[in-house]
């Protein structure tokens, strides 16, 4: 089993908080990405979706993931379980300091994921504390905030996974 931690960054302009809409455990948020077979290397022609509320048995009736498929080239079969609470809002802050957050822990048996697709279902605040939905299937997001009289927006939105280790440690589970 291998750990991806899903991490993004953009640039915020009079923006914070930027999650999934339901925050980063949003059990009905789904995530978009295509996947690599570990065994022969294909990368999947389509995106696969992965939503927290779905599960699926695993086909040696151990236990459940939530995504099984097989690799349309080799015909193996693998699995993505994602792991809640490790997941923080991209805020201001870092973002002007250009750092990137994790939004989500994806344990993976037999894929790789890559290319994280953004779309819809997405939420900030503005920095007077307006509320928005945003809609980032189009790459970027532009609005205008009438209480704090300026526009807000997210642009340059990237995406990223990388393995990450799991650390235990006084009873709490870390991934670095």
């Amino acid at each position: 089993m291998v750990f991806y931690m899903l991490y993004f960054t953009a640039e915020l302009e009079n923006l914070t908080n930027l999650q999934p809409r339901g925050g980063c455990d949003d059990p009905n948020y789904t995530y978009y990405f295509k996947v690599k077979c570990e065994n022969c290397g294909e990368i999947s022609q389509k995106e696969t979706c992965v939503t927290m509320s779905e599960s699926v048995p695993l086909p040696n009736g151990r236990g459940t993931a939530n995504l099984v498929q097989k690799c349309k080239l080799c015909g193996r079969e693998g699995s993505i379980q994602m792991i809640s609470g490790h997941g923080q809002p991209l805020t201001l802050e870092l973002s002007q300091r250009e750092l990137i957050t994790g939004l989500m822990v994806f344990d993976c048996r037999g894929f790789e994921p890559v290319g994280f697709s953004f779309g819809d279902g997405w939420k900030a605040e503005s920095t007077s504390g307006t509320p928005f939905e945003v809609d980032l299937s189009g790459g970027e997001f532009a609005d205008y905030d009438e209480k704090g009289e300026c526009p807000v927006g997210v642009t340059n939105i990237r995406a990223l996974f990388r393995v990450v280790k799991k650390q235990e440690r006084g009873g709490k589970t870390t991934f670095v």
